[in-house]
C-alpha cells in the first residue's frame, strides 16, 4: 500500500463535521476574504485571535494571518506572523474542518513573545470551540 492509499485517521468530528485530515492548506489573500471571515464567529485566546467561517463549498482549508501596527514595528510583525503561520501549519490540519476560513490576528505584545508551546495550545483549544 503506498502512502496516497494510506488510511486516514477518523475523519469526522461530532455531528459528522469532517476533520481536515492532512489537507494542504491555501493562503487567505483576497481583502474580500478577510472581510468576510470579521464578520462571522471568533474565538479569543491568550496569544491570538481566531475568526472563522463555515463555507462548506468544497474540500479545503483556508487560513489567513494578520498582525496590526498594534502588534509593533515591522520586525515584532513579521515575528509574530511567522509564529501565527507555524502554529497553524502544525494544528489545523489535525484539528480544523474542512470547508473552512481562520483568520488569526496577532495580539500587541504577546503573540511574538508568548511560548511556543502555549500558542499552540491556544490554537487547539480555539478550534476546539470554534466548531
Amino acid at each position: 500500500m503506498t502512502p496516497s492509499e494510506a488510511p486516514l485517521p477518523n475523519d469526522t468530528v461530532g455531528q459528522g463535521t469532517p476533520l481536515a485530515g492532512h489537507l494542504r492548506i491555501e493562503t487567505l489573500k483576497a481583502r474580500s476574504d478577510f472581510l468576510r471571515a470579521a464578520r462571522a464567529r471568533r474565538v479569543v485566546t491568550p496569544g491570538f485571535v481566531l475568526q472563522y467561517r463555515l463555507r462548506g463549498d468544497d474540500e479545503t482549508i483556508r487560513v489567513g494571518f494578520t498582525c496590526s501596527k498594534k502588534v509593533g514595528n515591522a520586525v515584532a510583525r513579521n515575528r509574530a506572523k511567522r509564529r501565527l503561520r507555524e502554529i497553524a501549519r502544525l494544528g489545523i490540519p489535525e484539528h480544523g474542518v474542512k470547508g473552512t476560513d481562520y483568520v488569526l490576528i496577532g495580539r500587541a505584545d504577546i503573540t511574538a513573545t508568548r511560548p511556543f508551546d502555549l500558542m499552540l495550545a491556544d490554537l487547539r483549544d480555539a478550534l476546539a470551540r470554534a466548531i
